[in-house]
């Protein structure tokens, strides 16, 4: 089965695609030729995958799931949340991110923070949503070169490595991704997907 992910983030598609058994084949929006920026004005991260899934289905048709995801650092009440991907303005650069969130962190003592991901699954005429959480804290310089986003600053609880010094199947079987994929995997299983 093909199913459309509301993603042209090769780093996304490529971690996904290997949670999923053989049988899905995982879709980039490129690939069925849309080139657009899906708008992602919701102030919940629920409410960006919904706003993507929706887009998708409405606009080009496709059975398809979207994903969103922040970073919740406890210390800034959440932020950059929703915003994660452009907390340093528009350009959407992750270093410019991250080095803005250490600069905010400088002088906090607490660095608990999490990432949650949001997965909205539109099939055959139904939505459903999964999702997954992960906590750890932001430590204070970037280590590590695997991974993307916020990974080199970010070590999740009971480990002393970051996401980026991970594997990609290490840091597919605990982080927030790969709990809600597992979910959605778990949700093909039950109904035959």
């Amino acid at each position: 089965m093909k199913l459309v992910f509301a993603s042209n983030n090769k780093n996304k598609i490529q971690e996904i695609q290997a949670l999923v058994p053989n049988t899905i084949q995982i879709v980039s929006l490129e690939e069925i030729g849309c080139f657009e920026d899906i708008p992602e004005t919701a102030v919940t991260i629920e409410g960006n995958a919904i706003l993507k899934a929706n887009y998708v289905t409405e606009k080009y048709g496709y059975d398809c799931f979207a994903d969103d995801t922040g970073l919740e650092v406890k210390a800034l009440n959440g932020a950059p949340g929703v915003y994660s991907a452009r907390y340093a303005g528009e350009q959407k650069d992750a270093n410019d991110n991250m080095d803005k969130l250490l600069f905010k962190l400088k002088d906090k003592t607490n660095r608990k923070a999490n990432f949650k991901t949001v997965i909205a699954l539109n099939l055959k005429g139904k939505q459903n949503l999964f999702s997954g959480i992960i906590h750890g804290k932001i430590i204070e310089e970037k280590i590590g070169t695997n991974g993307f986003g916020y990974d080199p600053i970010f070590v999740a609880d009971g480990y002393n490595k970051t996401f980026a010094e991970l594997s990609m199947e290490e840091k597919s079987t605990i982080s927030h991704r790969g709990i809600a994929v597992k979910q959605l995997i778990e949700y093909f299983i039950k109904n035959n997907v």
